[in-house]
């Protein structure tokens, strides 16, 4: 039988008896009809024997007649789109060594913010267009033919024509332009090797700021016209964060110039082109007016996590998908590592915990997965951007870096760069170079943590002089996996000048403590494993050793991530029943005393979740835990409403945290006293009564008390909404209107994202206010909407956002039986493991409130603890 290209379909990878060595691109971008054309001719060389060229096209016309390879024309041109390949089959066999193939093309600009995609904007009152690419994962072939693989490195020559009128961008410099009438034609320099995901192309009016490195690279800020003042804190942390890189990696910066700039449609925050990081304007832009302190932050920690990309992902490449953890695992770390040192008073690495937490929470469900993930087709990629490969990555590569010490870690780190420069890597070379410079048993350590899903709880138990210890799997339902790790452990007792690290290779192992412990007793006794939670594990301690660091907390003996860690591995527990609500009350109690913003953010986000659970479990007590709980933060918040002279970055998101967490608990005061000052402030904008930081406290105070008969805060709100032509303030009202407690007001801001009002990139803003009071109404909208909803959100995390937020926050099995059937004939692979990790927590919450209902001594202690003098 001839060979034919049918054979092609169906494989989860290109062949590789021909790579791409060139790519020369010309792309016409239309902006008005939103089209472009583009020609494409790619040197190739063909390494054996074939007759047949395959590479990957979608959702593109290829013109047949244009097609060559060398002088020859293919006798068969197949395109098969659900492979998202073009075959094209000539008449004789490829001679070897190099040749050139050539072709023509159209295409759409989509809506979808993903391929080559038009983003809208307002210049001067009128609607335009803009021409913008996103191709991470694999949509590079959506907007040119091309081996869309990230093994398959190239160099790119870049030509566009575009309006004279418009600034057009790619990876490389200018290297000249020509005018003709109302059009130019700007060519771009040649890049380096570099994956076709991280091709780049911007058209449309911007203005820059610019600035240099050290070692004179230019770096600019593009934003919207007149927006350019927005883009002067993003472009310092960059111009520091490209320096400080430079000497991390011990490589300097591989492109001749760096630009960043704000896309008004992006679906995801940033994406790390090389030369050219497209951001969403909100994780770009900073307005001293009008911008919080929390997003100051989330500004400085993307702008470093894309430009430590340029190194640690575009000029060392991972080799496949499923290596993508390595990217952003590593990206993320690195990300707090700069930070850090550049804003040292943000107490960067305590709060890098929230990562860690992050990561331990989406790994104890069953439906999670391994760090590496088998990538069979490229329709399962997206799905696993996700928490395992961001802030689980990140935070296994924090314990391995506190096992192997941080010099020796970084100059592991910069041999490695060095030697797969303008290449690709697997996980594997990594630990192979780590083990190599370091002589530990890096493979085997860590193979543990990337290719097993979850992670372990150990139990801790003193028995006379011997601390005894055992891993398990933990898991949120309760259940114990088969799982076992190479576990880096770390203990400290009574003071941090006594300390032990050793690894637990078994199941079990025993510690002895006599010398270790000998100058301890009573009531100062106490013993802390995982020291500063550089361990991706959580511990359970027996009665004893728990109520030791119980004693710790109060007396302030341990660090600040030592005291996050056990009141997230205490909650933790909570949910999987292996330890009580009562006695995660107790520990609560034991906080309240605390003033340090980064230990607080985890403490009144464990507050919200037992108020949630309560509110369901245990009806008739609720109130009570509701007042114990803003009893516990009132004592906290003694930061009131206003700024304080000379407060430091933390008091001023500590006030923001706080005000925002007892609004949600329903506290009275709180409430009364936002929508006064909300009230001020809408006389005058710019009044000091309501500066940035506090005013999604204020708009959910407002919106706490908005009514289907009384909606004058929802259209208030929707006003200033629509006037504010501020990212960030957009979001934060987004985020405030749908927790309204009337249902009817909670389906009205659901509809308001099937409007233009919303861009479908901020959806999820609305997503993630939804009241407990609207979760009902919410989950009969998904359903009313599911059809529109999959059409407009095409792309897997917005879509399983919508999952996500809708079915997570109910609590019953029944609910999870509801669910499960109306998904039945409608789950796709874009979200099916959404689906299942959400499904999962609704039974982990019936299970948790079961347990709940049968605690004989909560009601007991909630009143004892209301009644202590605080």
């Amino acid at each position: 039988m001839a060979e034919s290209p049918e054979q092609f379909r169906g494989q989860s990878r290109l062949p590789r008896f021909a790579e791409p060595l060139r790519y020369d691109l010309v792309l016409r971008p239309d902006l008005a009809a939103c089209t472009f054309s583009g020609s494409a001719s790619a040197a190739v060389a063909v390494s054996s024997p074939t007759r047949f060229l395959v590479l990957n096209a979608a959702e593109l016309a290829v013109d047949r007649s244009s097609i060559r390879f060398q002088d020859w024309a293919p006798t068969e041109v197949a395109q098969f789109e659900e492979d998202e390949i073009l075959v094209l089959g000539f008449d004789r066999e490829l001679p070897l060594g190099e040749g050139v193939l050539a072709m023509d093309f159209t295409g759409t600009l989509n809506d979808q913010m993903r391929g080559f995609y038009r983003s809208k904007y307002e210049y001067n009152g009128e609607a335009r267009n803009m021409a913008v690419t996103q191709f991470e994962a694999a949509d590079a072939r959506r907007c040119f033919p091309c081996w869309d693989e990230p093994a398959f490195k190239a160099k790119f020559k870049i030509t566009l024509e575009v309006p004279a009128e418009l600034v057009a961008l790619s990876n490389m410099p200018v290297v000249k332009e020509t005018v003709c009438g109302p059009l130019k034609t700007v060519y771009y320099e040649e890049s380096p090797l570099m994956s076709t995901y991280l091709v780049a192309i911007v058209v449309g009016l911007f203005d820059y700021i610019e600035s240099s490195t050290l070692e004179g690279t230019k770096v600019r800020v593009y934003t919207q016209v007149g927006k350019t003042s927005q883009g002067k804190f993003a472009l310092d942390v960059g111009v520091k964060s490209l320096d400080l890189f430079k000497d991390y990696f011990a490589t300097p910066y591989p492109l001749p110039k760096l630009d960043m700039i704000a896309i008004p449609d992006f679906a995801a925050g940033a994406m790390e082109n090389y030369g050219l990081v497209t951001y969403r304007e909100s994780a770009l832009l900073y307005d001293e007016q009008l911008s919080s302190a929390s997003n100051k932050q989330q500004v400085a920690i993307t702008v470093a996590h894309e430009l430590a990309h340029q190194w640690f992902g575009n000029l060392v490449t991972m080799e496949w998908w499923t290596h993508l953890w390595l990217n952003e695992g590593f990206a993320s770390w690195v990300s707090y590592l700069a930070v850090e040192s550049i804003f040292p008073e943000w107490n960067n690495w305590t709060q890098f915990l929230d990562e860690t937490t992050s990561g331990l929470r989406l790994d104890a469900l069953a439906e999670s997965h391994p760090i590496e993930v088998d990538v069979n087709h490229a329709s399962e990629i997206d799905a696993i951007f996700d928490s395992i490969s961001y802030d689980k990555g990140a935070s296994v590569i924090r314990m391995l870096q506190s096992y192997l010490g941080a010099e020796r870690f970084q100059k592991a780190l910069a041999s490695y760069i060095k030697k797969y420069a303008y290449s690709n890597a697997k996980t594997e070379d990594l630990w192979a170079v780590l083990e190599e410079e370091t002589g530990e048993p890096v493979k085997d350590l860590m193979t543990t943590w990337t290719k097993q899903q979850g992670y372990p709880v150990i139990y801790a138990k003193l028995n006379g002089q011997d601390l005894e210890l055992e891993q398990a799997q933990f898991l949120s339902d309760g259940s114990s996996g088969p799982g076992m790790w190479i576990v880096p452990m770390t203990a400290c007792c009574g003071s941090y000048d006594l300390n032990k690290k050793f690894l637990l290779k078994g199941k079990t192992d025993t510690m002895h403590i006599k010398d270790f412990a000998a100058s301890q007793s009573g009531q100062n006794f106490w013993i802390k494993l995982n020291i500063d939670q550089t361990g991706f594990y959580r511990v359970k301690y027996d009665d004893e050793l728990a109520a030791g660091l119980e004693n710790a907390i109060k007396a302030k003996k341990l660090s600040l991530m030592d005291m996050i860690g056990i009141v997230e591995d205490s909650y933790a527990l909570s949910v999987a029943c292996k330890q009580t609500l009562t006695s995660l009350l107790r520990l609560l109690n034991a906080y309240r005393h605390e003033s340090d913003y980064t230990v607080l953010s985890h403490v009144t986000s464990v507050c919200l979740s037992v108020n949630k659970i309560s509110t369901d479990a245990n009806p008739d007590l609720s109130s009570d835990i509701k007042q114990l709980l803003i009893k516990l933060l009132l004592l906290a918040a003694k930061v009131g409403w206003d700024p304080k002279d000379g407060e430091s970055h933390l008091d001023v998101m500590l006030r923001s945290l706080l005000l925002i967490a007892l609004v949600k608990l329903g506290h009275d005061e709180t409430i009364k006293e936002g929508i006064r000052r909300f009230h001020i402030f809408l006389e005058d904008r710019k009044t000091p009564l309501l500066p940035p930081d506090n005013r999604k406290a204020a708009y959910l105070a407002v919106m706490r008390t908005v009514s289907t008969s009384n909606r004058t805060g929802y259209d208030v709100l929707l006003k200033i909404y629509k006037e504010t032509s501020e990212a960030q303030e957009k979001s934060r009202i987004l985020g405030s209107l749908s927790s309204c407690p009337d249902k009817d007001i909670v389906v009205e801001a659901l509809n308001l994202m099937l409007t233009d009002e919303v861009r479908n990139q901020d959806a999820f803003y609305v997503l993630g206010g939804i009241s407990l009071e609207g979760r009902e109404a919410a989950w009969a909208w998904l359903k009313d909407n599911w059809d529109h909803v999959v059409k407009t959100w095409p792309s897997s995390s917005l879509i399983s956002d919508f999952v996500n937020s809708t079915v997570s926050p109910f609590t019953s099995e029944e609910k999870a039986a509801e669910v499960s059937e109306f998904f039945a004939t409608r789950v796709k692979p874009s979200f099916e493991r959404a689906l299942k990790q959400s499904l999962e927590r609704v039974r982990i919450s019936a299970r948790w409130i079961d347990s709940i209902k049968s605690e004989p001594s909560l009601a007991q202690t909630v009143q004892q603890l209301l009644l202590q003098e605080f």
